[in-house]
């Protein structure tokens, strides 16, 4: 539904030192119209060039400070608000790679009314 709006190409930044990063981070939204609580957002895979990361290397922060996705299964008291921008941190040595990639988002939500969960995916190119 609102699947070209989650990945924000302009957010895309490292992270760590400047001379040596150790991961990247953007900021995405929702592409659920009502908000969900953190612990119905079953996966977030990130995607670079084609490869998916890690999800162990994968932390998700919607202000409140970040969580692995193991611990957003038991976030209950959190929420992810429609329209609200969260930051998608990603541990990845070196850091986002330099020119243009292809960046990838990929959220798998549970959604109370339905039977079977509710897939939002989105591709931007981005350079640093």
């Amino acid at each position: 539904m609102f699947d070209k709006y989650l990945i924000n190409a302009a957010s895309v930044h490292n992270t760590g030192p400047q001379d040596a990063p150790d991961g990247f981070a953007f900021t995405a939204k929702l592409g659920y119209y009502r908000g969900l609580g953190l612990s119905m957002i079953e996966e977030l895979t990130v995607s670079v060039g084609g490869t998916a990361l890690a999800r162990e290397a994968v932390r998700f922060d919607e202000g409140n400070g970040p969580l692995t996705l193991d611990q957003m299964e038991t976030a209950f008291d959190r929420r992810w608000a429609f329209g609200t921008e969260a930051t998608i941190l990603v541990a990845h040595p070196g850091g986002f790679p330099a020119g243009e990639h292809k960046l990838a988002l990929r959220q798998k939500l549970r959604v109370s009314y339905l039977p079977f969960p509710a897939f939002n995916n989105d591709e931007k190119t981005v350079a640093l």
